[in-house]
């Protein structure tokens, strides 16, 4: 197939996604960002060329990533657009979590192709991106007809795939962010709590990360629901109810969130099926009172 590729947007993603697909035998033909350090950046590890435009970049690829900002891939689309910049038969990708390949339909009046291939990843750096982009899961959503060159660049980059439908693309991120995102919320959650009983402030992460990897590795080896443990997964109502009582007592600005997060973990010790729907209604009962303020535990 054309291998062709032409970057515009050298951060993190658009100079990882050009040094791995070089790696793998594509020709980059060139790379625009209007930070030339970053261009920079992209040239001096691959060669590729260093254009001055982005009309120049997109002349110049079979296969155009448009790897901006979030906020800037409309702009540049209607940029190019504006220049006659798109041409028949050119495919045009965009690696945003957040926005569908919708973005990119003005370049579909010049008879190209529009595509959305999103690596399920959480990029802290370039050296880390290059390292983690290959073998990822990505998504793709777009025109049907360009799926076989989505499908050639993840298999290039040894990954596994999924297709959705560009409608899904916001509950597809909002997935995507509870997992990466909130997890964060929910260990700096768990960190207050314990801080909450006088352990050091400096000492709460590290005592935590032990139990924080055993939990992912039970995730990544058993599942879900198998993985989940503790009180509500045995049914020990009890146990929570001191939960709620000391809470009450030490730290009641935290106890709506673990409420809600203890009315959806009971869904999921029933799927486990360590628990029946009566104690699931038990736990869920308790939790509603005390989110609805109708009770005070006691």
């Amino acid at each position: 197939m054309q291998k062709r590729i032409g970057i515009i947007g050298a951060g993190v993603v658009g100079t990882a996604i050009g040094v791995v697909l070089f790696e793998k035998g594509y020709e980059i033909t060139g790379v625009h960002d209007i930070n030339t350090e970053s261009t920079q950046q992209l040239v001096e590890r691959i060669g590729c060329t260093a254009y001055k435009s982005p009309h120049e970049v997109s002349r110049s690829a079979d296969i155009l990533f448009i790897t901006t900002s979030d906020s800037s891939i409309e702009n540049v689309v209607n940029t190019l657009a504006d220049d006659r910049a798109f041409f028949a038969g050119q495919i045009i990708v965009h690696m945003s979590g957040a926005q569908s390949s919708e973005i990119l339909d003005r370049a579909k009046e010049f008879g190209a192709k529009v595509l959305s291939v999103h690596p399920l990843q959480s990029f802290a750096g370039l050296d880390l991106a290059i390292q983690s982009l290959p073998g990822s899961i990505f998504s793709i959503e777009g025109d049907r007809d360009a799926f076989d060159a989505a499908v050639c660049i993840v298999e290039t980059l040894g990954g596994e795939y999924f297709f959705i439908d560009r409608k899904a693309k916001p509950l597809y991120h909002a997935g995507a962010c509870v997992v990466s995102n909130y997890l964060v919320t929910l260990i700096d959650f768990g960190a207050k709590l314990l801080e909450s009983t006088g352990i050091p402030k400096g000492m709460v992460l590290k005592a935590l990360l032990p139990l924080i990897n055993g939990t992912i590795n039970n995730v990544e080896n058993i599942g879900i629901p198998k993985a989940l443990t503790g009180p509500i997964a045995r049914g020990d109502l009890s146990t929570v109810l001191n939960h709620l009582d000391c809470l009450e007592e030490m730290a009641p600005e935290l106890m709506k969130l673990y409420c809600l997060l203890g009315f959806y973990t009971a869904r999921i010790a029933i799927d486990k099926g360590t628990i029946d729907q009566k104690s699931m209604e038990e736990f869920q009962k308790i939790f509603n009172e005390q989110l609805s303020g109708t009770v005070s535990v006691s």
